[in-house]
């Protein structure tokens, strides 16, 4: 494990070794410092003992699954998670983002494309401080209010817990209320992708915040993008 101050923490929790070990060369020649973990309850307690700035997690693990892993950790602090998955499955998909994942990989993939996605995750998590240094601290649609200090979301009244690509993808929605943003404008100010080949995932993310704001409050025009609706 590489120990360096300023480079980010990146752990990766995947039972196959060879896979894992073959990450995490890659990740530490790249520049970050790495950790590995092989079990759900090891990556339950190295992230709590570690504080990463990333999570590599696979789904399938020994202990409890990737799923468990992911819902804790976002449980005790937010932090991004790339999961990688056997299948393409948008059901896998959806549970995945639904526990707090930020994307997905499905095996077998590159090693250039899986450094690629978590520059790009880091950057978010910048892109998303300086989005809300542009915004009201609290965001108000219709009998929707969102607080950006304290990142919590209240719908008529009742808090609602969102993952963390969740809450950036509603702020981005809400700073422009009723104004169709297309997925490529979403994915470049979310996401911090520059091109349309992450359009699905803009898609897994905005059904997810409709399972659990309401369908009437995202509104789809279809080959454009998504308004945010300032319904009652």
């Amino acid at each position: 494990m590489t120990e360096t101050g300023t480079s980010p923490r990146v752990l990766v929790v995947e039972d196959e070794r060879t896979i894992a070990q073959a990450v995490a060369d890659r990740l530490t020649a790249e520049g970050f410092t790495v950790r590995q973990e092989y079990d759900g309850p090891s990556a339950v307690t190295a992230a709590a003992e570690w504080s990463p700035d990333l999570v590599v997690l696979d789904v399938m693990l020994p202990g409890f699954d990737g799923h468990e892993v992911c819902r804790r950790v976002q449980a005790e602090h937010p932090v991004p998670v790339l999961m990688l998955t056997a299948r393409d499955d948008e059901t896998d998909v959806l549970v995945g983002l639904g526990v707090g994942a930020d994307d997905y990989l499905t095996k077998p993939f590159s090693m250039r494309e899986l450094v690629a996605r978590i520059r790009v995750l880091l950057r978010r998590v910048e892109r998303a401080t300086e989005l809300a240094t542009r915004t009201p601290p609290e965001l108000v649609v219709g009998s929707l209010r969102i607080d950006q200090a304290r990142r919590r979301v209240n719908s008529d009244g009742v808090d609602v817990h969102l993952t963390p690509t969740e809450f950036d993808l509603l702020v981005c929605l809400a700073s422009r209320p009723a104004t169709v943003l297309t997925r490529e404008h979403l994915l470049a100010e979310v996401w911090g992708w520059q091109d349309a080949a992450g359009t699905r995932t803009v898609d897994s993310h905005v059904k997810s915040l409709r399972g659990k704001l309401g369908s009437h409050r995202l509104r789809t025009v279809h080959g454009v993008g998504y308004a945010l609706e300032a319904t009652p």
